[in-house]
């Protein structure tokens, strides 16, 4: 029978995420997806870094063409235009991205816990 740590851990390995969360996140510690959000936060591993010129602008211009969006974060950010290029404005709007897409698992993170939480209960 395995224990509730693999449990965790293979639930956490299977989630259809770009974010390493097993290296980010301690599962001895997590209860519901708030824990693992906030952890994966503290271990920067929402931080999403795009290199190279070529690669920023295809990320810009795929997913925000007009740079409002990752303008508006840099902004939010306290960033200035003169501190502002390509590489950071993708690289800002990916980790914004990642977050996002993480965000849409809450419903089936705390699902899992709620289960888990319910087998528990049974076998006590």
């Amino acid at each position: 029978m395995k224990t509730r740590n693999e449990k965790i851990e293979e639930f956490l390995s299977n989630l259809d995420t770009e974010i390493d969360i097993l290296n980010c996140v301690d599962t001895e510690n997590v209860n519901s997806y708030s824990d693992i959000y906030d952890q994966i936060e503290e271990n920067q591993g929402f931080d999403v870094e795009i290199i190279y010129y070529s690669r920023a602008m295809e990320y810009l211009m795929e997913n925000d063409n007009s740079l409002q969006e990752s303008m508006e974060l840099a902004s939010q950010m306290g960033y200035e235009a003169k501190n502002i290029n390509s590489e950071l404005l993708a690289s800002l709007l990916a980790s914004q991205n990642a977050r996002e897409k993480f965000s849409e698992l809450e419903n089936e993170i705390d699902e899992f816990f709620e289960e888990l939480e319910e087998e528990k209960e049974t076998e006590e």
